[in-house]
């Protein structure tokens, strides 16, 4: 199911790459894809209070409510959030779900699914080869653990964002002698994945991993500080924990440098009430045309 979400943002991002260079026949043929693509994802996912994880060859389920193991999946609804393909409501009840059976705040872990694979039938393949909790086997798998993170922001609830953020940040697992020994690898690098089953929850394994490393960095630049370029245009539109009263970035562009202070008078996780460019007023999010000058310009960015 989260490759049908991906499929969809795919095609909807080169049918505007189509419709640029021209080719508006394949542009439509990619749209009409994408509408029927959503549709039977719709139809065909929705398990009633999370999107399913997929299908056997005889039809069954997996990522049901029915199911034994694997009840939920976490890439399925977090695709359906980043995709912005899935039905408002049931996007938000599917985080929910994520929330409350696959974010284990006790160990620190955001866990891909819930039961692991042990014993029930049929025979999901590769993944039933790990042991319950070991990587993609109903550990963390950090690299769909960002997008988790990732999600929580795009529905505009910073304040898990932050909370998650924190708990994939690996240094904070060196924070005490006995966090040293349970997670027992490298702290200042992002593992592959981290261990969720007793005697070994907290371990982290196959550190080094740059996919996940390269996710956890965006969302925390791009979706949680909400700095984002592209081509020459700077946007920023955060979704920050309340409590966050202000940030700052510097920014270098070429010759240029970018001073961005982002306030937070009022304690929201999201929304840009006002925007200013050395003093003068700019639409938000604060779409700036970023210029090789050699000026120091400052940004101002209000929430409310």
């Amino acid at each position: 199911m989260w490759l049908g979400w991906f499929l969809h943002t795919i095609l909807w991002e080169f049918s505007k790459i189509a419709d640029a260079r021209g080719e508006f026949k394949r542009a439509e043929t990619w749209r009409l894809q994408v509408s029927a693509l959503k549709a039977a994802l719709e139809r065909e996912a929705w398990d009633g209070g999370w999107y399913r994880r997929a299908f056997f060859d005889d039809g069954s389920p997996l990522g049901s409510v029915a199911n034994m193991e694997c009840r939920i999946d976490a890439i399925a609804q977090s695709w359906g959030v980043i995709s912005g393909a899935a039905e408002p409501g049931r996007a938000t009840r599917a985080m929910a779900a994520v929330n409350q059976q696959l974010v284990h705040r006790q160990d620190g872990l955001v866990l891909l699914l819930t039961p692991p694979f042990d014993h029930a039938s049929p025979d999901p393949g590769y993944i039933k080869g790990y042991i319950p909790g070991i990587r993609e086997n109903g550990g963390q798998y950090t690299h769909a653990a960002v997008w988790t993170l990732i999600s929580f922001a795009a529905l505009g609830e910073g304040d898990k964002a932050g909370e998650l953020l924190r708990m994939l940040n690996p240094i904070h697992h060196s924070l005490s002698r006995a966090g040293v020994q349970r997670y027992k690898v490298e702290p200042y690098v992002m593992a592959g994945d981290v261990y969720a089953e007793p005697p070994h929850a907290g371990r982290g394994g196959w550190t080094w991993y740059t996919g996940s490393s390269g996710w956890f960095y965006r969302a925390g630049m791009e979706w949680i500080l909400g700095f984002r370029v592209r081509g020459t245009i700077l946007s920023v539109d955060p979704c920050i924990p309340r409590s966050w009263p202000s940030y700052s970035i510097q920014f270098r562009y070429h010759s240029a440098t970018y001073n961005i202070q982002v306030e937070n008078p009022n304690g929201v996780c999201r929304g840009v009430a006002r925007v200013e460019c050395d003093g003068k007023s700019v639409p938000g999010p604060a779409n700036i045309q970023l210029s090789d000058d050699g000026i120091a310009h400052r940004i101002l960015v209000v929430l409310g």
